[in-house]
């Protein structure tokens, strides 16, 4: 009866063993065969695929420290942005590097977890008259998870009367914003036209299409080109670009003055929400525990040199934990587009 008592034993302990061999290595680490990551093609395929080949080991290292074991990190480049969303939602992409625009579309199978983070500006605040009173704005080190679009107003005589409201307190009406000549980006462009469209929506009930007097720019240049000439009162843009254009104003578009002395800010929209990192709610390897895994190794990994290098190929600076109520301008911004078809 011993020995049969002691050969029980060793076959429980047989089991056991070879059950933790399928869960977890010798050091009590979870083992994951394959961890997938799937990365929009918002440059070349290729040079996307090359500049992100040390991620696989680096995602390995750090994710070893939060307790598993990747024993293989699968990075593809989906053919459009779409597929990425689509392979998240079936679950065949377990982490997906998107666009807030592209989550919002896919958030039924997708999660976001982080978002991207880059530099700010010396400037953040929602009334646009704090925006003239300390001009010029100049980079921050500060990294925000957002940027923000501004409608600014030039040197023209319609665009310094709506100026001159803003900076003495004045609310702006819808008849003082109709009666000025408005340069836009196209209608798929956050900054140049969506952002702008919610802002109107928001403070006007009204959109871009409401507007009499509006023209569309092919580009940012070309609309600052514009402003400088007063052929418009007023440009919608990203929040910097007076900063990207403060040379071209004198030299390029020979104003006398700054653009700083020139120009005004008349509307300031929501925050605009950087890239995310998005996990698959339909992963079979997807847990509470991973998904934590997943933040800390993309945040500790933004913090090293060669983190870095990688994730610049998607302009990102760093991560900050994010949650779905993050994105809902941008689904608002959905809204608006799916309006415009």
């Amino acid at each position: 009866m011993v020995i049969m008592f002691i050969a029980v034993l060793s076959a429980c302990g047989s089991s056991d063993d070879s059950s933790k061999d399928k869960n977890s290595d010798d050091n009590g680490n979870k083992v994951i065969d394959k961890l997938s990551v799937g990365f929009v093609p918002s440059r070349e395929p290729e040079e996307i695929i090359t500049a992100t080949e040390p991620l696989k080991e680096l995602l390995k290292e750090e994710l070893k420290n939060q307790g598993y074991d990747v024993k293989n990190v699968d990075i593809t480049v989906g053919t459009n942005y779409e597929a990425v969303g689509e392979g998240l939602s079936a679950g065949t992409i377990d982490i997906g590097l998107i666009p807030g625009g592209t989550y919002v579309l896919y958030d039924d199978g997708a999660e976001v977890v982080l978002t991207a983070t880059r530099a700010g500006l010396s400037i953040d605040s929602d009334n646009a008259k704090d925006w003239n009173d300390n001009k010029p704005t100049e980079a921050s080190d500060e990294q925000v998870t957002y940027y923000r679009a501004l409608a600014i107003a030039g040197p023209s005589k319609k665009g310094q009367e709506l100026a001159e409201k803003v900076n003495n307190g004045e609310e702006l009406t819808w008849d003082d914003l109709n009666s000025a000549n408005w340069a836009v980006m196209s209608s798929s462009s956050p900054a140049g036209y969506i952002y702008p469209a919610i802002w109107l929506s928001d403070n006007y009930d009204k959109t871009i299409t409401d507007l009499d007097k509006v023209v569309q720019s092919d580009s940012y240049g070309s609309a600052f080109a514009r402003l400088a000439a007063g052929q418009i009162d007023v440009v919608v843009t990203y929040a910097d670009a007076r900063r990207d254009n403060e040379d071209a104003w004198k030299n390029d578009f020979n104003r006398e003055k700054s653009i700083w002395d020139e120009t005004n800010v008349i509307g300031v929209t929501p925050g605009i929400y950087n890239d995310t990192i998005s996990v698959s709610k339909n992963s079979k390897i997807m847990d509470d525990d991973l998904k934590a895994a997943i933040q800390k190794a993309f945040m500790n990994i933004a913090q090293t040199d060669k983190g870095k290098e990688v994730i610049s190929i998607y302009n990102h600076e760093g991560y900050q934990e994010a949650k779905s109520s993050d994105y809902d301008n941008e689904r608002k911004a959905q809204e608006i587009v799916r309006n415009l078809k």
